[in-house]
């Protein structure tokens, strides 16, 4: 489910919907996982909006490195920034 708080401009919109694709698909590594696999509906992401969008990448990257077997997404990527901005959509009351 997405935060509306979180949700912006129609552009960020648009970037947090592709981040729930990226979130959903198996095509980011080889392990036949997604991030949903291990997050269903978000669970244990409540921490991501604690986090800079700079240190989110890189822990985003290392997850799609270690349990998707996949490469990491390019830094400062389209991609990348999606879904970091669809990860903090999950953010608990702060």
């Amino acid at each position: 489910m997405l935060n509306n708080a979180t949700i912006g401009t129609a552009a960020d919109t648009v970037s947090i919907e592709r981040g729930k694709v990226l979130f959903e698909s198996t095509k980011l590594g080889k392990s036949g996982k997604s991030c949903a696999t291990c997050h269903p509906g978000g669970k244990k992401l409540e921490w991501a909006g604690t986090f800079d969008d700079e240190k989110l990448e890189e822990i985003t990257n290392r997850c799609i490195q270690k349990a998707l077997q996949g490469q990491p997404l390019k830094e400062g990527s389209d991609d990348l920034k999606s879904l970091t901005m669809y990860l903090k959509t999950f953010a608990g009351p702060n």
